[in-house]
């Protein structure tokens, strides 16, 4: 059975869990409503995309 030969040291533990941590959302301002949005999304208040109405919503 393969056993480590010595203590990982807690600077080599950290380097490997430094890409375990949790990212920040990304989110735009949607230039027709103003509501955030995720980018190259739909925007969910409004219904649009791109500059162009792609569903519409009822208020």
């Amino acid at each position: 059975m393969a056993v480590p030969k010595r203590k990982t040291t807690p600077s080599k533990r950290n380097m490997r869990r430094s890409h375990d941590s949790l990212r920040v959302e990304a989110f735009q301002e949607c230039s027709n409503c103003g509501e955030l949005k995720r980018p190259h999304n739909m925007c969910p208040a409004c219904g649009h995309y791109n500059g162009r109405e792609v569903v519409s919503i009822s208020s």
